[in-house]
């Protein structure tokens, strides 16, 4: 039996460019695929903020042309080979020789231009997928293009069999267009702009696209497939999400395991395994002298490593955040948002100099530190599609405190006193108080040295790597190639 063929788009992997959590799972997902035998292929931008280690190791093997509206534009395809990993990166300086990756005021045409590529290059490079898998709205249009221009339109019928895979990273982001761009820049008969297809309040919808013309849909967690089903959270598209129901399915993101390794990871402090946590006690006080706070053992460390919007609960900490900073704890904070919650952490270090550690950025390496040296990781989201973080906290033995939304509620289950279960604290109303009940109750837990060191283990001990979710992305793959 033949390889099954993955053409894999996103707009961001790792470790080449990175803004969110679409970049990890770009950059894990593949590479654990191809480890289980498919053939899998990762096309992205040719960005100019790619790290020159990369680009010097790229090779030109194609230059293709691509139709925008009246204009053909230049598509140079590089070829990089990482870690059993084929990726191709389309160079195109008008669009990707710029200092930031979104936000540029021109994203549809970006994007668009991605989309077409994507789907122009493939008899170039001589590569001709079962599947091509796209990744949230700079994508969204692949499906649709291929509807309208490929699949039916080659003598040879290269296209025609070529099934699509959609996934929901976060559906509030959907990439919504004038409707202008349908002659000027996409080339799309004006038949596709209806009610039942792209035209979404008298624009054009990225997202929608895909959600209409993807032969199957996944999103990030089982929960979060269910409640975009529903209005509070289907961002004005449940109704379409309810209409493919039978065809969305929901896979919970994994991590890298290997890059993502207390025994291995050389950007902590001191390494340590579930078996021998005496590194994780030296990783928490050397974290504490780093960012300035006073070398306590006995204190329990809460960080938030995380963008500050309200999508992730800061609205909540904003309420409370004198009632959890009275309690005997410190807190650290990694990240970058909206002025008013980054002020509110300035104020809080400023008022609780000896129990708060701030720091208004991204930072990798100390994201890795905080992971380690941390007791526990907040994280209470209004919605969560599915969450990395918790991931990496768990894999790091640090206990999560989340609220019961989207892949928090698939992968963190609340401490039983009774049965002794559970990986974390857990709370269910949007309510600024339930999170602050939650979290003296993981702080008195803390207390309990049996039962914190069995949360620990208990956290460490499980398999939150890409190895079930990848073979679920497989039978899914199977079902689709037999439509």
């Amino acid at each position: 039996m033949s390889k099954i063929k993955v053409w894999f788009a996103a707009s961001e992997v790792v470790p080449f460019i990175k803004t969110g959590g679409l970049a990890d799972v770009a950059g894990s997902l593949p590479k654990a695929l191809v480890k289980m035998g498919i053939d899998v292929r990762v096309v992205m931008p040719k960005y100019s903020l790619i790290p020159e280690k990369y680009t010097k190791e790229m090779q030109l093997i194609k230059i293709c042309y691509v139709d925008i509206g009246w204009r053909r534009q230049y598509c140079g395809v590089f070829l990089l080979e990482l870690e059993g990993v084929k990726y191709y990166f389309l160079d195109n300086e008008y669009y990707y020789k710029r200092g930031y990756i979104y936000g540029s005021g021109d994203e549809g045409e970006q994007f668009t231009f991605f989309s077409k590529a994507i789907l122009e290059i493939l008899p170039e490079i001589e590569f001709k997928p079962d599947i091509i898998h796209c990744n949230d709205w700079h994508t969204g249009m692949v499906s649709v293009l291929l509807d309208a221009h490929y699949r039916n339109y080659r003598a040879d019928g290269f296209y025609k069999n070529i099934r699509t895979v959609f996934t929901i990273h976060n559906l509030k982001f959907q990439g919504i267009f004038p409707k202008d761009m349908m002659d000027t820049v996409l080339g799309l008969s004006w038949d596709y702009f209806t009610p039942d297809r792209i035209e979404f309040n008298d624009c054009i919808n990225f997202m929608k696209g895909a959600l209409v013309f993807s032969d199957k849909i996944t999103t990030v967690s089982r929960t979060y497939a269910d409640e975009i089903k529903y209005d509070f959270f289907g961002e004005n598209l449940s109704g379409v999400i309810r209409r493919r129901s039978n065809d969305l399915v929901g896979i919970v993101n994994g991590i890298d395991y290997d890059d993502n390794n207390p025994e291995a990871d050389d950007r902590i402090f001191a390494k340590y395994s579930s078996n021998d946590l005496k590194g994780k006690k030296k990783n928490k006080l050397m974290l504490q002298s780093e960012l300035g706070l006073p070398e306590k053992g006995d204190v329990p460390l809460i960080a938030i490593i995380s963008r500050m919007t309200a999508q992730k609960g800061f609205d909540l900490i904003e309420r409370v955040i004198a009632e959890i900073l009275d309690m005997n704890i410190q807190l650290v904070v990694l990240g970058t948002g909206e002025k008013k919650y980054e002020d509110l952490f300035k104020w809080a270090q400023y008022s609780y100099p000896d129990k708060v550690s701030v720091n208004i950025k991204y930072d990798g390496i100390l994201a890795q530190r905080i992971y380690a040296g941390s007791d526990m990781f907040l994280m209470p989201s209004l919605f969560e599609p599915c969450g990395l973080s918790q991931l990496f906290s768990m894999r790091y033995g640090t206990i999560p405190i989340v609220r019961e939304t989207g892949g928090l509620n698939d992968t963190v289950v609340s401490y039983n006193e009774f049965t002794g279960g559970g990986n974390g604290f857990t709370f269910t109303n949007y309510n600024a108080h339930d999170m602050l009940n939650t979290i003296k109750r993981a702080v008195y837990y803390y207390n309990d040295f049996q039962v914190w060191q069995g949360l620990i283990r208990r956290c460490m001990n499980q398999d939150f790597s890409w190895k079930h979710s990848a073979n679920e992305y497989i039978e899914l793959y199977n079902r689709i190639i037999q439509i």
